[in-house]
C-alpha cells in the first residue's frame, strides 16, 4: 500500500499526526491514547500496516 493511502485511511479513522521523528512520522489515535511509527517509504507492506493499525487500535483496511 501506498504510504498516503495509508495516512488517509489513518487520518479517517481518526488518528493525528502526532511529531516527526528521524526516519519516521509519529500518528496517535487521541480516542485509545496510542501511538504508532510510521515509515517514510513510499510503498509500506501490509503486514506493518497490520501492526500499524494493531498499535494504533484500530481496525485493519484489508
Amino acid at each position: 500500500m501506498k504510504r498516503v493511502a495509508l495516512i488517509r485511511y489513518l487520518r479517517k479513522q481518526g488518528c493525528v499526526h502526532f511529531r516527526e521523528g528521524g526516519n519516521h512520522s509519529i500518528y496517535l489515535n487521541p480516542l485509545e491514547k496510542k501511538v504508532s511509527a510510521i515509515p517514510r517509504h513510499r510503498e509500506i507492506f501490509d503486514i506493518l500496516i497490520l501492526k500499524i493499525c494493531k498499535d494504533l487500535g484500530i481496525k485493519s483496511p484489508f
